[in-house]
């Protein structure tokens, strides 16, 4: 199903019951990407002429770090299976000086859009690869007898037609014990693609990952592709030549077209710590990283053409989400122009103590659930007591008050603190049911809370 067809099927109650699943509160900021992904499918319904005026409405998410902002997004564009990107504002500068320009957003994107189509065509000629690669492992292990001349009689003619049937069945003999797994054991020698590539210093005002990438395209075209042989175990050699055969079947050219119109018509930017860039200049000199990185962005946000790799792509319908705590500045702080381009804001709520018993018990993903997951691998049971879940969203909520507020991130250090034991002996307690309650919790972690300067570095 493609992006298109799912963000029809779904609606906008729809999409904001599937972030449910793994994002506890933030009702207003669910309901505004849940219109801003169903407005897509709605721009499509239009007639073409009024299409291309309907701009989308982008959206700046303000609340303090850790409440769900960023998951919000990311798991949005997952689930409209759409090209997604997160970058943070402060580490760009304006262009002309040394560091990332804005527009290296743009590439970024196309680049994965790119990886996205390609993986979905590959999945689609898997078969066939598979089929052809298994062919030519079947060429190493029993070599083909090279055409036979004219029959000079019938003789000939039987005989050779004899050695053909032999030949066939004995391939085919080898082609059982091959998908039976009977010659995994078994060497091949195979020529793959030597990857190597001159080791060339570049000084440049770029950013050092857009001349990589230039040096790579630009060698790659200029040397000839080398191979080496390789000797490998049959069931890697079927690997290996898969990924070839499945190269030469899929139309790169026609991935970059798909990758490109996936980028421009649905494709997802999470600007985070845009608060970073919200100071105005105070007559100190241009500020490179904050007023002149706004102005940078907003011929992006608003709509222009980026000239990538390959070929240019248009901004004019990607959606752009930008995040902040805003604890310092404030929205309005941004230069006036940036703002109108974000017209819908919303605020995230602090996470409070019964926001954190939620996040530990309900969402798919939970950190109690990925802890009795790991520790299952060891064969121990892990249980969690109701009571022990209250008091680490207790202790949580108890170390976001006396220290910086990191919301939901909290209980990852907290989590990892209280069973660092238990994953440390793990491998010596397999077949043990280990019961978290609110003792144990208590029992692991009190000494470090009521220490203000452990609780500082450790918690």
């Amino acid at each position: 199903m493609s992006a298109g067809e799912l963000t029809s099927v779904l609606t906008p109650r729809q999409i904001v019951e599937a972030l449910d699943r793994y994002i506890v509160g933030q009702r207003a900021a669910k309901r505004a990407v849940a219109i801003a992904l169903r407005n897509r499918w709605r721009r499509q319904q239009v007639p073409p002429e009024l299409r291309d005026e309907i701009a989308p409405k982008n959206i700046i998410m303000i609340g303090p770090t850790g409440v769900g902002k960023t998951e919000i997004a990311r798991r949005l564009a997952r689930l409209a299976q759409a090209p997604f990107l997160k970058v943070e504002a402060s580490k760009y500068t304006e262009v002309g000086y040394v560091g990332r320009d804005v527009e290296s957003m743009i590439r970024d994107i196309v680049e994965i859009a790119v990886g996205m189509v390609k993986a979905e065509e590959t999945a689609k000629v898997q078969a066939r690869a598979r089929e052809l690669a298994e062919e030519r492992v079947l060429d190493l292990l029993f070599p083909g007898r090279p055409e036979p001349g004219p029959a000079e009689g019938a003789e000939d003619y039987e005989a050779m037609r004899a050695e053909a049937l032999r030949q066939k069945s004995t391939r085919e003999k080898l082609r059982r014990m091959l998908r039976e797994g009977r010659l995994d054991d078994r060497f091949v020698e195979i020529e793959v693609r030597d990857r190597m590539l001159p080791m060339v210093e570049i000084f440049s005002p770029q950013g050092l990952e857009e001349v990589d990438i230039n040096i790579r395209d630009l060698f790659g075209n200029l040397f000839p592709k080398k191979t080496k042989r390789r000797r490998v175990p049959i069931p890697e050699a079927l690997e290996l030549l898969a990924q070839e055969e499945a190269q030469k079947l899929i139309d790169m050219d026609g991935v970059v077209r798909m990758a490109i119109q996936r980028v421009e018509q649905s494709g997802i930017i999470f600007i985070d710590e845009i608060d970073k860039i919200a100071g105005r200049e105070k007559g100190h000199g241009p500020d490179v990283s904050r007023e002149g990185v706004q102005r940078d962005i907003l011929p992006i946000v608003e709509g222009s053409t980026v000239t990538t790799k390959h070929g240019p792509v248009r901004t004019d319908h990607i959606l752009f989400i930008a995040a902040g705590a805003f604890h310092v500045a404030k929205p309005s702080d941004l230069i006036p122009e940036l703002q109108g381009r974000f017209p819908i804001r919303v605020e995230l709520d602090p996470l409070r103590q019964e926001d954190l018993v939620r996040i530990l018990t309900e969402p798919e993903n939970a950190l109690t659930k990925q802890y009795t997951a790991l520790l299952a691998t060891e064969e121990i049971t892990l249980r969690y007591e109701p009571d022990a879940i209250q008091e680490i969203a207790t202790i949580a909520a108890e170390v976001n008050d006396r220290t910086e507020n990191i919301g939901a991130r909290r209980l990852h250090t907290i989590m990892e603190r209280l069973l660092d034991e238990v994953s440390f002996d793990a491998p010596e307690l397999g077949g043990k049911e280990i019961v978290v309650d609110a003792a144990y919790v208590r029992t692991r972690l009190m000494d470090v809370v009521k220490d203000e300067d452990l609780t500082r570095y450790i918690l």
